[in-house]
């Protein structure tokens, strides 16, 4: 248990949250909506400090990363707890349970075990990631210097709806971000996530503009965000706002946690979201959740040729080189150092 960051003290003992856009004012003995930040005795301590409720070895390409450092390992972890109730969560048992928790479940994995486990698994990245990381900030701004005077990356893998403050405090450390852009209605993001869509917005924005590099998700749900006006509008938001190179995953729904009743995600409407991402002129746009599909691989935006080919999670050929295409010399964005063999290429 340790002290939280980015809180104000009130009056009777009272204390106000400023680490996501909940801003949430929490009374004495009591916790945030992300049920792991308590309040005692007007001082607010994270209760999920240095315990790990996963910790992994992942392929990048499982975060998703497709332009950052593709075909590397990148050692993952997570504590219990969230800020957003999502009625879809794939990871529900430990994110959507922390209100009942007194003591916070977890192996004891203090930020130098976490960076010293990364740099024995040959792991170019850690990645924040399972849960919302942003509830363990703390935990994982300390992993984070420590991983910097490493040479190992951070990556956050995120539902975006954290504070302006907690970006700015983070960018010197923040090497890259994977947002979940989960729809582009309130009315989605109120009555599915129990949040709201502007903050989410914002803090795309604020990403792009202090250098970090953003990945944007979305899994398209049947009946919920999948027309095809609101994914034009998500694909000119990207575009628009964040810039051509920004990639965008797009992610087919499998019936999940509390939405069991509605059908999987028609092959054809991903792969009409990706026409329509590719027709906005959005560089890159991939398919999730759909083994061996086109969309898994990274195709030149100038010429189309096939520069990195994917099966799942497995980067089986990177032809980038200098990270430029070999066949036309157009430039392609991000870090692209890792070829499949884990040898880097700089």
């Amino acid at each position: 248990m340790n002290e939280a960051m980015l809180y104000k003290k009130l009056e009777d003992k009272k204390v106000k949250c400023g680490l996501c856009s909940h801003g949430c004012t929490i009374a004495d003995g009591k916790r945030g909506i992300c049920g792991v930040r308590e309040n005692r005795k007007g001082t607010l301590y994270s209760l999920v400090y240095g315990k790990a409720i996963a910790a992994h070895i992942d392929p990048i390409e499982k975060k998703p990363f497709f332009n950052y450092l593709p075909g590397s390992k990148s050692f993952s972890i997570a504590t219990t707890g969230c800020n957003f109730r999502c009625k879809f969560c794939q990871n529900w048992q430990i994110s959507q349970k922390a209100d009942s928790y007194k003591e916070m479940p977890g192996e004891n994995l203090p930020p130098e075990d976490v960076v010293r486990l990364a740099k024995e698994n040959n792991c170019e990245s850690i990645a924040y990631t399972y849960t919302e990381p942003t509830i363990f900030f703390e935990y994982a701004y300390d992993t984070s210097i420590l991983a910097k005077k490493e040479g190992i990356a951070n990556l956050y893998v995120t539902n975006g709806f954290m504070s302006e403050e907690m970006l700015r405090i983070y960018k010197k450390y923040l090497n890259a971000a994977n947002v979940d852009l989960k729809a582009f209605t309130d009315r989605f993001y109120g009555e599915i996530c129990s949040a709201s869509l502007e903050p989410v917005l914002n803090s795309l924005r604020l990403m792009k503009k202090l250098g970090i590099w953003v990945e944007v998700t979305t899994l398209v749900i049947p009946t919920l965000n999948d027309s095809m006006d609101e994914l034009r509008q998500i694909a000119e938001f990207i575009k628009n706002e964040l810039g051509n190179e920004t990639p965008w995953h797009i992610s087919r729904f499998y019936p999940h946690y509390r939405l069991k009743n509605l059908p999987q995600t028609d092959i054809e409407t991903i792969h009409r979201a990706r026409e329509i991402g590719l027709d906005t002129g959005l560089r890159y746009v991939y398919t999730g959740n759909i083994p061996g599909d086109i969309g898994e691989n990274t195709y030149c935006y100038n010429c189309n040729e096939l520069l990195i080919k994917r099966y799942l999670f497995t980067v089986y050929e990177n032809r980038i080189e200098d990270s430029k295409c070999p066949n036309c010399g157009a430039k392609i964005d991000g870090r692209l150092l890792v070829d499949i063999e884990g040898l880097i290429k700089k």
